[in-house]
């Protein structure tokens, strides 16, 4: 159950080794964890070619103890992630995962977990009245965040009381008293949330372990609709095909990845909150006030010497993971229309603009009247895109859906705004909608945009002004030497 260099499957220093070979890794000293971390991180998100990046010696802090931010963003690192390789461009990365998660989910319960009694994560052990979760670099990531966000990047475990199914979510996570305690703002409505209040509700309480430092393997499924029932640990075992050794914590009784860097298990009570946020999310805003969350009593915390703290910090796109989130939706929304058995559908994407959920584009080749609009209802509600998606565009099949200037010519040029926008109302929203009044409750209505050439002027319909794929390709050979 290691990986090269005698580390633990999904541990983040393979990655990071992985990262530095590729020569996208870049090496940041000195940076402050008040604002200068998050600055960095954001200003490398809209670098051509975004690296990941590594701090250390980080300013109050002793050398060695790190935080890695970029974790998955590029085609060749969150290839390497989802362990489909590492020199895939864009299409090539979404082609590549097509088909992948069902069969993941099909293949999840042959890989249950293993316990180990041996793991780095165990070098150090701090009881409960001892925790200072401050002793870690723990960034103010956003200049109006009401605190420090240790979590992040991190892969929060619950479970089903009744079917003992664990669960793997990722959710903001501020700390809270000083460093002796974190909220969990668990996002309501996913799984991670129904298990915290099914156990309160039969308890009084619920078991909790996080981790704040791993494969960014567990970000991406903790941050991805994985089905119900179905464990992410064990959904992750069957993307690497071996089983994931975890830690039983000894208090809660769920597991821990023994590859994680920091981590610590506690119990959520109902009587136990603090106030909570803002927080500047993935949508561009900082949505909500401060508020009351549930607070995490922490009984034992968790290290590996010299830990590395795994941030992914959201905002305005582009941000931390909003590309990885876009690979994955729209390899999963093609793969869920062809599974309707929809014909005709040939690619989606879920645009990073949108944080990947609210603005999704389709392209499709028609083959009988109402065909786009039945696609685009059905891009809207299917289980991938259902949460908080906001506009659904069909395109022809002559138009790359992942290109937002051909979208919107398409919707300029082929659309007409009386006939061909639908509005759906009372769909699934979020509280984090910056939309959303305080208070009301989370629906969204969303618009379904047919920017399809109307199907009975297919033939008559204005001939593109645009040379032939073909005779552009030989130009290119010929030509493209004078051009450069």
């Amino acid at each position: 159950m290691t990986t090269p260099g005698d580390e633990p499957l999904l541990s983040l220093r393979s990655h990071i080794d992985a990262v530095q070979k590729m020569g996208e890794l870049r090496h940041v000293h000195g940076a402050h964890w008040d604002l200068e971390l998050g600055g960095i991180a954001e200003v490398s998100y809209h670098l051509p070619h975004p690296p990941a990046v590594l701090f250390d010696e980080i300013t109050g802090y002793p050398a060695g103890m790190r935080v890695l931010t970029g974790s998955t963003g590029s085609s060749r690192r969150f290839g390497h992630t989802l362990r489909l390789g590492d020199d895939l461009d864009d299409a090539g990365l979404v082609d590549a995962l097509r088909g992948k998660p069902s069969q993941w989910t099909t293949r999840a319960r042959d890989f249950p977990v293993v316990p180990v009694d041996s793991a780095p994560l165990l070098a150090n052990e701090v009881p409960g009245d001892q925790v200072d979760l401050l002793a870690f670099p723990v960034p103010r990531w956003h200049e109006h965040d009401g605190g420090r966000f240790v979590g992040t990047g991190c892969f929060v475990v619950t479970s089903n009381p009744e079917t003992g199914v664990h669960n793997g979510g990722c959710y903001r996570m501020e700390v809270q008293d000083d460093g002796r305690s974190t909220t969990i703002a668990a996002v309501p409505g996913k799984h991670g949330a129904q298990n915290i209040e099914r156990w309160i509700a039969r308890e009084g309480r619920a078991p909790v372990t996080v981790s704040f430092g791993h494969d960014p393997l567990l970000l991406a499924l903790g941050g991805t609709e994985v089905p119900g029932g179905v464990s992410e640990l064990e959904y992750a075992g069957a993307v690497l095909g071996e089983r994931v050794p975890v830690v039983i914590a000894p208090d809660t009784g769920l597991p821990i990845p023994a590859g994680s860097e920091i981590a610590v298990e506690g119990w959520l009570t109902p009587g136990n909150m603090r106030d909570e946020g803002p927080f500047g999310e993935w949508t561009g805003y900082y949505s909500g006030r401060r508020r009351p969350c549930l607070n995490l009593e922490i009984t034992r915390l968790y290290h590996r010497d010299d830990p590395i703290l795994l941030g992914a910090p959201p905002g305005r796109p582009p941000h931390d993971y909003s590309y990885m989130r876009t690979v994955m939706k729209s390899a999963m929304i093609h793969d869920e229309l062809v599974s309707m058995g929809v014909p005709g559908v040939t690619a989606a994407w879920a645009h990073e603009s949108g944080g990947g959920r609210l603005f999704i584009a389709v392209s499709l080749e028609q083959r009988y009247p109402g065909h786009a609009r039945q696609v685009a209802h059905l891009a809207a509600q299917c289980p991938a895109a259902a949460y908080m998606n906001r506009y659904v565009v069909v395109v022809d099949d002559d138009i790359d859906c992942s290109d937002l200037e051909q979208v919107i010519w398409a919707m300029s040029t082929r659309s007409d705004p009386d006939r061909d926008i639908e509005i759906m109302r009372y769909g699934w929203g979020s509280k984090l909608d910056p939309m959303l009044p305080e208070g009301a409750p989370a629906y969204n209505s969303r618009a379904i945009i047919d920017a399809c050439r109307p199907f009975e002027r297919r033939a008559d319909f204005p001939r593109v002004a645009e040379s032939s794929p073909e005779y552009l390709r030989g130009v290119r050979e010929k030509w493209e030497h004078a051009l450069r």
